[in-house]
């Protein structure tokens, strides 16, 4: 049986500049770029390619061999023409996507230093318009699982109606990649109260897990949110791996050895590997495992979707990859 997927949120056209070395300082404990105002800076060069957290998570399930639906909007301007070509040519499912009119295309500028770290510029342009009037609640109903990611402030109020759909329909798999929005209104604002203890699969790296708790430290995190109700919780973090917990146990699991090229979509890339293999039995360990070869995949190239894995890929790259996952009461 095919699983069936939607994901909330937006979908972006990326403009990647790859700068030149010599616009990056160190500024006392972090590397910034520094571009002076009214001077000509080179760049090493230049890539347009796909993103959004619900674009990149629903091209993710449907490699993985998912009948994968994106819900929110695209608009009609030359780059959301664009992005539905791409989600259409990545065999996405539109029928739960808001054509909006008249409007510019949500739309990031990313810096992209050769460390594959970056600063991203985006401009929400019509992601403002995920609310109520545009989300397709009833179609959510026929889904194994919803995938909900960054979505505008002015939308938050959705996640009352997804709360109040999996309280009358349980067995629909809820994985959530909490926003900037949502991070900052933090853990007991009332949205978030509803939503959590509906969540199979919360999301969040560490700098996301501290402040959306306001804990100081990650188990204390992975503590709060285990009392709220959230059934599992991943919190990655970068080359020290991932730390998660199903409420009993905590696990570890290690990061890929890779070669860095763009880390944009990462934390995309892990999450849809993660729910995808939690939709397919396996257990959270075996799940961390999917989502860091997923992630170590998409680091590798430039974007947050040309290097997302397919089914057999992903099957094999399990069977073939040794990822220790230590394992520790909670």
């Amino acid at each position: 049986m095919t699983l069936r997927t939607l994901s909330i949120g937006g979908a972006t056209f990326d403009l990647f500049v790859r700068t030149d070395p010599s616009v990056i300082r160190s500024h006392e404990e972090k590397r910034a770029f520094t571009l002076p105002l009214g001077e000509k800076l080179r760049i090493e060069d230049v890539t347009g390619t796909f993103g959004g957290g619900a674009a990149n998570s629903s091209v993710g399930f449907a490699r993985l061999g998912c009948a994968a639906s994106f819900g929110g909007p695209l608009a009609s301007d030359q780059w959301g023409q664009s992005i539905r070509c791409n989600l259409e040519h990545e065999h996405v499912r539109l029928e739960q996507a808001t054509i909006v009119e008249e409007e510019a295309s949500s739309f990031s500028l990313i810096l992209s230093a050769e460390s594959g770290e970056r600063t991203i510029l985006t401009h929400k342009g019509i992601d403002r318009h995920l609310a109520d009037p545009t989300f397709a609640l009833e179609a959510a109903r026929t889904m194994d699982a919803i995938y909900v990611t960054s979505i505008h402030d002015d939308s938050r109020e959705i996640s009352d109606d997804i709360a109040s759909m999996l309280t009358a329909l349980p067995q629909i798999h809820l994985t959530w990649n909490p926003g900037g929005n949502q991070i900052a209104a933090g853990m007991t604002e009332a949205n978030a109260r509803l939503l959590l203890p509906h969540v199979d699969l919360l999301l969040l790296n560490r700098e996301e897990a501290l402040g959306f708790t306001g804990r100081t430290t990650v188990h204390d995190a992975l503590r709060a949110l285990t009392e709220a109700g959230v059934q599992r919780i991943a919190v990655t973090d970068g080359p020290r791996g991932v730390t998660a917990t199903d409420g009993t146990k905590l696990y570890r699991c290690a990061a890929l050895p890779s070669t860095v090229i763009d880390t944009t979509g990462a934390g995309d890339a892990f999450g849809t590997g993660a729910t995808w293999a939690l939709l397919t039995g396996e257990d959270l360990p075996d799940a961390l495992r999917a989502g860091t070869i997923n992630a170590s995949s998409v680091v590798g190239m430039i974007g947050a979707q040309d290097g997302l894995l397919t089914e057999t890929r992903m099957r094999q790259r399990l069977t073939e990859t040794d990822i220790p996952v230590e394992c520790e009461p909670f």
